[in-house]
């Protein structure tokens, strides 16, 4: 299985309010994050840091009532093969979110290896639009590749996976779980790009048509900029 990382632990200064909170669509930032790593992840991670007893409250709440109007049910129904027909997410919280968004990606990560997963696909709360579809394809990708190292080499073999956009790269990012537990003991490393840099034996890209993998929202007005 491939578990899921959402990091929402930002206090979220430009955007004035919580970004986890924030609504696009009818449904939050953090809520939309989640539903579109569901589609791969039976089990998503979410990592809190400011704000962090109000966010999982609201969220808590959302989701309650997103499963009383059965909103939830495509959900499980677009899944992997082999899905058991429960989704999960987890709240793991960061008491060095001011550290910066990589310490709140070792605390997901750690917390997701818990799991036993073969890879960890591991994405930000601010990039609410990306699709499904594209998460599905990291997801396959990553499966694939895992499958061709085949036997012991696929459990100790350190490879991501990164969307691109017309040579930009994106998230989310997918990680072999050998290197998500590289990364996630590596203390040195600037920001995840950069651990992958130091940690990947090898990195593959795929290249996507969807937008929302490089369209960063930390402001109030919609904002894109260049994120890989």
């Amino acid at each position: 299985m491939i578990a899921g990382v959402l990091l929402a632990a930002g206090a979220s200064t430009r955007m004035g309010s919580p970004k986890a909170l924030v609504r696009s669509r009818g449904q939050s930032f953090l809520v939309r994050g989640v539903r579109a790593l569901w589609s791969v992840c039976d089990t998503v991670v979410v990592v809190l840091g400011a704000n962090g007893d109000r966010v999982c409250e609201q969220v808590s709440e959302e989701f309650e009532t997103l499963v009383a109007k059965g909103m939830l049910a495509p959900d499980l129904r677009s899944g992997p093969s082999g899905r058991t027909g429960e989704l999960e997410v987890r709240f793991a919280f960061n008491r060095r979110w001011e550290d910066g968004m990589y310490s709140s990606a070792r605390v997901g990560l750690a917390s997701a290896l818990k799991l036993k997963p073969r890879g960890v696909l591991i994405h930000p709360v601010d990039h609410p639009h990306v699709r499904p579809a594209t998460v599905q394809a990291l997801g396959a990708m990553l499966e694939q590749a895992l499958v061709s190292f085949g036997g012991r080499r696929a459990n100790t073999f350190g490879y991501a996976v990164i969307p691109r956009l017309r040579g930009r790269r994106g998230h989310p990012v997918a990680l072999s779980a050998a290197l998500a537990s590289d990364i996630a003991k590596d203390r040195s490393a600037r920001d995840l790009a950069d651990a992958i840099r130091r940690r990947a034996r090898l990195v593959g890209y795929l290249d996507v048509a969807d937008r929302g993998i490089t369209i960063n929202r930390n402001t109030p007005a919609r904002t894109s900029r260049r994120t890989g």
